[in-house]
């Protein structure tokens, strides 16, 4: 396995400062972000799924708040950015998840519906 992706639902609209990129609003639905690590990508998940950790990436920032919830989690052994071009959706917030990205995907972070 190579990379991952989150679904995540947001059960209400949120102000939610998302690191350095600023605070924004974000509508309630259905988001997918996709990820990689370049070891142990199973404790990468992992981490995302504790509710307690120090917020060091622009997911742990979103996943922080009280409206957002992992709903699922799929792993592949597609490259992230290949993946997450792959992936249909919406992108709302300019390089979230994106900051290293090479291949010009804009985010690795996909608004995919409202609720």
């Amino acid at each position: 396995m190579r990379s991952y992706q989150l679904n995540i639902h947001l059960s209400r609209s949120a102000v939610i400062t998302i690191g350095g990129l600023g605070a924004f609003e974000w509508p309630s639905g259905d988001y997918i972000y996709t990820g990689s690590a370049r070891k142990n990508l199973l404790a990468r998940v992992t981490r995302h799924l504790s509710t307690t950790k120090l917020l060091r990436w622009h997911i742990d920032y979103f996943l922080a708040h009280e409206a957002a919830a992992i709903t699922d989690v799929r792993f592949s052994d597609e490259e992230e950015c290949r993946l997450n071009q792959a992936t249909s959706g919406r992108i709302l917030l300019a390089r979230f998840g994106a900051s290293d990205c090479r291949l010009g995907c804009g985010s690795h972070f996909k608004y995919l519906r409202g609720v």
